[in-house]
C-alpha cells in the first residue's frame, strides 16, 4: 500500500488526477486546492462546473480549515455515525472556486478507509473524491464496473483492491444550515 501512496503523492503534488479506492466507491481524485485539476476531474466526468463534488480529509480536525464556521451538529454526527458520511458544510474557504458550490457549501467526509486515509494524512490537504464514472452514467460498484473510457483519461490508477467484488454504497449525505438547520440529502 504504501508504494502506492507514494505514487500517488507524486500525481496529487504535480496537479494530477488518480483514481482510488474510497471508503465508499472507487474515486476520481486531485488536490482540493487546485483549480486546473479540479477542471480537468469535471472535463473527464463530463460534468458541468456547476455540480459539486465532494472532498476527504483524514480527520476531523482539518475541516475547521476549509469551513468558516463548523456547526456544533457536525461534530455528533462524525463522532457517532457508523457508515461513511458526507456533510455539505456553509462557509467553504481555502479550497478551489470551482468546487466551491454556487452558495458557497462544500461537502466533506472524513474518511476511515486505510488507503484514502494514509493518502489524505500524507499529502496534509483534502482530495476530491467523485464517483470514477461519466456524469449520468451508474456508478461503478467496484473496479471491474470501471469503464476504460475513465480509466484511461487519469494520470495513475491505483494497484490497490481492485480485485475485491464487494458492492459498497454511496455515502449518507447531510447538508447544514446555520441555527442548527440541516437536511438529508442521501440516506
Amino acid at each position: 500500500m504504501q508504494e502506492e501512496i507514494k505514487k500517488s503523492l507524486e500525481v496529487l503534488r504535480n496537479g494530477g488526477v488518480i483514481l482510488y479506492p474510497t471508503d465508499t466507491v472507487w474515486g476520481l481524485g486531485c488536490d482540493a486546492t487546485n483549480e486546473d485539476a479540479v477542471k480537468r476531474i469535471f472535463e473527464i466526468k463530463k460534468r458541468a462546473d456547476a455540480k459539486a463534488m465532494l472532498v476527504l480529509v483524514d480527520n476531523g480536525a482539518k475541516i475547521q480549515s476549509y469551513i468558516e464556521e463548523v456547526p456544533e451538529l457536525a461534530w455528533d454526527l462524525i463522532e457517532f455515525t457508523e457508515k461513511p458520511l458526507t456533510i455539505i458544510y456553509p462557509g467553504a474557504r481555502n479550497l478551489a472556486k470551482n468546487l466551491i458550490a454556487e452558495d458557497k457549501s462544500v461537502g466533506i467526509r472524513v474518511t476511515s478507509e486505510p488507503f484514502s486515509r494514509n493518502l489524505c494524512t500524507q499529502f496534509r490537504k483534502p482530495i476530491v473524491s467523485t464517483s470514477a464514472n461519466v456524469s449520468g452514467e451508474k456508478t461503478p460498484a467496484n473496479f471491474s464496473e470501471i469503464s476504460e473510457e475513465i480509466k484511461s483519461a487519469v494520470d495513475y490508477v491505483v494497484n490497490y483492491r481492485q480485485d475485491e467484488r464487494s458492492k459498497p454504497k454511496p455515502s449518507s449525505i447531510i447538508k447544514l444550515g446555520k441555527g442548527g438547520l440541516f437536511q438529508m440529502i442521501r440516506e
